[in-house]
């Protein structure tokens, strides 16, 4: 009988596959931020318009640039560019300089992805690496803040948006009088409760009636997109439930402790950018663990690190440092998580 060559394919496991491919779950992702993107436009207007143009354009920039001096094939493709730039933007103050938006965007693709390979290889959220570095460069611009729903706000810009390269950028306070803004808080409402002890209504947090980033400040519109993904199957729903109910538990234990120093949970779970980084930042599948238990301890850590940071830390905000820690701690938190292989005894390797 002939000899047949046999050939053996092995790959390592799961085999089971999902349907969607990488562009399909990305491209949905970009729907679900596109809702964030129009109302903070409503909010802010022309400034929030540019920003979001300016960031995005920087980071498919950037993108092309980097697949070029790798020698590699375009990945503008996989809309993870487009995801980085919007969601940056999204962490951004509506009058930011944009010559700073696009500093901004290239150091979120160049630093926070390519450096380390491209799409898959990231260690931490490209979008909050370039905001990180911006929060350090230029910590008073990224501070200012504009309120939502100027009079003029589709008509012309905030004067910061415009200003030159390393020039001080025209006062908002000064602009926010000329545009007839009924009344003007130069603050956050975590800022506002951090610095002055005023806690905003629930409402307003919940619905986006307040200053803050371009597009974090409804609480209500980013669970409605963040849900869409879950819906859908193109997000772990347990990530940001055990960022937001670990964040939500230890607020109300410190609450209950001294309510008249510390504020209610639902004040913590609705202001900042918590709802906007525990959904469409600290799911992020390259910089997340993936076995069961992982997610939860990941979620969890994060949560809590929020609501040490913005309590007890100099800045009100710290959804941010709070994702790039769990980040970091990422593949630790992944190593210690692994399930048992069946039929193998605890702390020993292999089938029994």
């Amino acid at each position: 009988m002939p000899e047949q060559n046999i050939r053996v394919e092995l790959r390592t496991s799961p085999h089971i596959k999902s349907a969607a491919s990488v562009p399909q779950i990305m491209r949905n992702v970009v729907y679900a931020l596109l809702p964030l993107a129009a109302f903070s436009v409503w909010q802010f207007g022309l400034s929030a318009l540019a920003l979001i143009v300016t960031v995005v354009l920087a980071c498919i920039g950037t993108e092309r640039l980097s697949n070029h001096l790798a020698g590699r094939e375009s990945t503008l493709g996989d809309w993870s560019a487009t995801i980085t730039g919007l969601l940056l933007a999204l962490t951004l103050p509506p009058g930011f300089p944009l010559w700073m938006a696009a500093v901004a965007g290239f150091v979120a693709i160049a630093l926070g992805k390519a450096l380390f390979g491209g799409l898959g290889f990231n260690v931490f959220n490209p979008a909050l690496v370039g905001r990180a570095f911006v929060q350090a460069a230029f910590p008073v611009a990224i501070t200012t803040w504009t309120p939502a729903g100027a009079h003029g706000r589709f008509l012309e810009f905030i004067p910061s948006t415009l200003a030159f390269p390393f020039t001080v950028p025209p006062s908002v306070k000064e602009w926010s009088a000329q545009v007839a803004v009924d009344a003007f808080s130069g603050a956050t409402p975590l800022g506002a409760w951090k610095y002055g002890g005023v806690e905003t209504a629930h409402l307003d947090l919940f619905t986006g009636m307040t200053a803050g980033s371009t597009g974090e400040t409804s609480a209500l519109l980013v669970l409605l997109c963040g849900g869409y993904l879950i819906a859908r199957r193109m997000m772990d729903w347990r990530i940001p439930a055990a960022m937001i109910g670990s964040a939500f538990l230890l607020s109300a234990i410190f609450y209950l402790v001294d309510a008249s120093r510390f504020p209610d949970p639902f004040f913590m779970i609705f202001s900042g950018g918590l709802m906007l980084g525990a959904l469409f930042m600290a799911s992020d599948m390259v910089a997340s663990p993936v076995t069961p238990a992982g997610v939860w301890i990941y979620g969890g850590l994060m949560g809590v690190l929020t609501v040490v940071i913005r309590l007890f830390g100099a800045l009100p905000e710290g959804v941010m440092y709070a994702i790039l820690l769990g980040n970091a701690a990422s593949p630790l938190i992944e190593q210690f998580t692994q399930p048992r292989i069946y039929g193998a005894r605890k702390g020993k390797e292999g089938a029994q």
